[in-house]
């Protein structure tokens, strides 16, 4: 006696479901590697620039008490002094502006 089989016969939606569901099981782990490893660059770029915007911070307070420096009143007397000029009190005058001056008052 001969045994007959049988074969199943699968509906196109069984074997579109059977094949996303095998995609999905062998994909699944290699978009989280690859997720991963992004956020893993996007993190080391933001320290990154992190670390630049300290230093430039650091550098402009550094050039900020420089320029405070300068244009301290001893340093404009002491450079004034190297030029030949001196530091008069009574040739300073005070200009005061006058709203009433400018509203044609």
């Amino acid at each position: 006696m001969r045994q007959v089989k049988k074969r199943l016969k699968m509906s196109k939606f069984e074997r579109l479901f059977y094949l996303f569901t095998f995609v999905m099981i062998f994909a699944t782990p290699f978009a989280l590697v690859f997720s991963q490893a992004t956020l893993s660059e996007i993190n080391f770029e933001v320290e990154k620039v992190k670390k630049e915007i300290t230093t430039q911070k650091k550098k402009n307070e550094s050039l900020t008490m420089k320029i405070n420096e300068l244009a301290s009143l001893e340093k404009i007397q002491q450079i004034a002094k190297e030029q030949g000029l001196s530091y008069n009190n009574h040739n300073i005058r005070t200009v005061i502006e006058d709203e009433s001056i400018e509203s044609g008052e």
